[in-house]
């Protein structure tokens, strides 16, 4: 297991935007009107706001004046610059140069992260000579023994994580909510993870791929993307595994509960169904999980027993993050039962909506016991999701747990409300139009304000991905490209209707780097679409591993690449879960469902993608065969193959199994064959996103023959040494 980190520099995320600010030279409030073009372009400039951009058509598209405008003031862009730096982001061994704001001679003092101090003094500027140690160091100002600024200085290696250097690993990626197991409760849960570790260890897979794991909202299980969290620092704890607590062994009266025959009945009939009941899940799980509070409470709190100072040693680790957090939830919990509308802090009464309101300090100290039932359930999450990490560990899985890092959180979740000055909360981010989305993409969260966030010396940035790299041996990042700039939606606009923002690229990058390697992480970036060759180059020179899905990459005819195409930095997948799955992409499963939820822009589009469907089949057998991997009976013909066999199957897998690419990642829908993917863009509650189970049970898969000949196929040709 990864040992701990060193505590992370704090920070003050509202003062350093705020103080000494004047007012009037703030644009919130700017209003645009047809004579001031230039002066809006340049505010735009300034800000960020890029004017246009080019679709993965080669179209290029002017962002309006309307557009502009409302994201200019969802920004808030200030125009001043603060007094010194809120923070320095350097390369390993280059030079710190910036100005004295005075020009006044100082003194300054290197606070290194290990405690050493180095000195010097400065005139015009601040000069220092290359720092070498990566890390969180900090320097301080001095004049006549008064400290003028402390800066967080984040020292950062050019290169992420590169362990396993020279491997070519598969694993399989799991949806965790669809899970089935002799133990969960309809839901698959953190201990299902061991099952399925133990499954890939057997196979001869280096990982086991997981969805976002980020906390949800436990007074809304409907509320169910793991894309829109309450916060990406803590996790869902509705994957709790109830059998597998040490205090349901203890405790008789939650076995009572469990065994009473309507729970029996309650809890066979969400196991069996097809579809995940979130709410019944929740009914039954937290009732069970209230009665193990009180019982631990009782048991252990009060006895100071070794498992209480576990929790305490938790809670103590968790500091301030982990308490907000936790009043968030209680609070919500709070409001939601007084009305069910309440769905966020800002429905809440408007004492509430500030985290460090005198209200607010006031219900923790009266509420003690609900807050702490918050805490309680992230230490069982969290203890449940090391243990499955330490069974890779165990059973010597080369990467372990790969993890996914969602590009944004809900309006209305715990992170916005601690963090709320660092969000432009009415605008949401998305991405523009595209093969497989034609009206673009809303996924109404909204966005980090870039200038709030350096402001912030990034320290949300920084807690967010130890948090999500704690336990993985690899992490996705979701939209990587939003490293560099992410594309803005204003209100009242719809998904084609956007501009891009721009953000410090370089020292995002730097810090995921730092990061990276601290904790031991393989770092792959989920690049598809429209990313700019900038963004590719410096992420291929930082080591992230490209993300290369089968359905994309294409030669100019159209034909699918061989397999020596696919870049040795980079995983390999057939599909993800926003796109259809084999068997449904041969299908046209995914192009009916667009059809059916009217998602098309225009008339004829479906016929133009059935038909761009039927060519693709045909030039799928044709590349295989080109690649000596058509199954024996099979024909290049796709009206002899109506559907995608498990042979074929096999035969698309070896082809990406063959790839240089270092990770290769099969999808346990195309390992059983199933046609349904796990979300729909474009929809929220029109079609059943996050809610469809495997049909195979994790225990049944060693016995079944489309598992046992997939990973024998993978691992023929992947046996993970280079």
């Amino acid at each position: 297991m990864k040992t701990p980190l060193p505590a992370m520099p704090r920070v003050s995320a509202r003062a350093s935007h705020s103080a000494g600010v004047e007012p009037d030279r703030m644009v919130a409030n700017y209003k645009w009107c047809p004579d001031m073009a230039t002066e809006l372009d340049l505010l735009c400039t300034q800000a960020g706001i890029l004017a246009n951009y080019y679709d993965i058509w080669g179209t290029r598209h002017e962002a309006s004046d309307a557009t502009r405008e409302a994201i200019l003031a969802a920004l808030e862009f200030r125009t001043d610059t603060p007094a010194w730096p809120p923070v320095l982001v350097t390369w390993e061994n280059e030079p710190v140069s910036f100005p004295v704001p005075d020009g006044k001679p100082v003194t300054w003092r290197l606070i290194l992260e290990d405690q050493q101090v180095i000195e010097g003094s400065a005139g015009e500027r601040v000069e220092m000579s290359a720092v070498g140690l990566p890390g969180y160091h900090r320097l301080e100002m001095v004049r006549r023994g008064k400290t003028l600024a402390s800066i967080p200085l984040i020292v950062c290696p050019r290169s992420s994580y590169q362990g396993g250097a020279g491997r070519r690993d598969w694993g399989l990626a799991v949806q965790l909510y669809s899970l089935r197991s002799a133990a969960n409760w309809g839901l698959g849960d953190y201990t299902d993870i061991a099952g399925v570790v133990d499954w890939a260890a057997a196979a001869g897979a280096g990982m086991v791929g997981l969805n976002p794991l980020h906390a949800l909202f436990p007074h809304n299980p409907l509320h169910s993307s793991p894309y829109s969290p309450s916060s990406r620092q803590f996790l869902n704890v509705l994957h709790i595994g109830i059998a597998g607590l040490p205090e349901y062994a203890e405790c008789s009266a939650a076995q009572r509960q469990v065994a009473d025959p309507a729970f029996q009945a309650r809890l066979a009939a969400l196991r069996e169904a097809d579809l995940v009941d979130y709410a019944g899940v929740a009914a039954l799980k937290f009732g069970v999980l209230e009665t193990l509070y009180r019982h631990f409470r009782a048991s252990h709190l009060d006895h100071n027993t070794a498992r209480a100072q576990d929790f305490r040693a938790f809670q103590k680790r968790g500091g301030t993050e982990l308490r907000q957090f936790a009043v968030y939830h209680a609070l919500q919990e709070h409001f939601h039962a007084q009305d069910a509308s309440v769905w966020g802090w800002p429905a809440w009464p408007e004492a509430y909506r500030r985290h460090d309101g005198a209200a607010v300090h006031a219900f923790a100290d009266a509420h003690p016991e609900r807050v702490e039932w918050q805490e309680w359930l992230q230490w069982l999450a969290d203890q449940q999701l090391a243990a499955a990490a330490r069974r890779c560990d165990e059973l010597g899985l080369a990467v372990g747990l790969y993890q996914d890092l969602a590009v944004g959180v809900d309006k209305g979740g715990a992170e916005t409300w601690v963090h709320q000055d660092l969000y432009a909360l009415d605008a949401r981010v998305g991405c523009p139009p595209d093969d497989f989305n034609p009206l673009g993409q809303d996924w109404g969260l909204p966005p980090w304000i870039p200038q709030r966030l350096r402001g912030a010396g990034y320290a949300p940035y920084i807690a967010m991905l130890r948090a999500n790299m704690r336990y993985a041996g690899a992490l996705r990042v979701d939209h990587v490209m939003g490293l560099m700039r992410l594309y803005w939606i204003p209100p009242g606009m719809k998904g084609d209707a956007g501009a891009y923002v721009s953000y410090p690229f370089e020292e995002l990058l730097g810090i995921l780097n730092l990061e990276s390697q601290r904790n031991r992480c393989l770092i792959v970036g989920e690049d598809l679409g429209t990313v700019p060759d900038e963004v590719r180059h410096a992420l291929r020179d930082a080591g992230v591993l490209s993300y290369k899905l089968f359905y994309f990459e294409r030669q100019q005819d159209g034909h699918f690449f061989p397999a020596d195409w696919f870049p040795e930095q980079s995983l390999v997948a057939a599909s993800t879960h926003d796109l259809p799955t084999l068997a449904g992409f041969w299908l046209g499963r995914d192009i009916d469902t667009r059809s059916a939820l009217d998602l098309y822009p225009r008339p004829g589009m479906r016929e133009e993608q059935l038909a761009g469907r039927a060519t693709d089949r045909a030039r799928l057998l044709a590349d295989l065969a080109r690649e000596g991997l058509l199954p024996e009976g099979v024909s290049e013909d796709p009206e002899q193959s109506p559907t995608m066999t498990p042979a074929l199957t096999g035969a698309i897998y070896t082809h990406l199994a063959r790839s240089p690419a270092r990770l290769a990642l099969v999808q346990a829908e195309d390992m059983i064959g199933q046609t349904e993917q796990a979300n729909q863009p474009g929809t929220v509650d029109e079609h059943p996103n996050w809610r469809r189970k495997l049909c195979l049970a994790v225990e049944a898969w060693s016995d079944d023959a489309r598992c046992r000949a997939l990973a024998e196929t993978m691992t023929a040709e992947r046996p993970g040494i280079g």
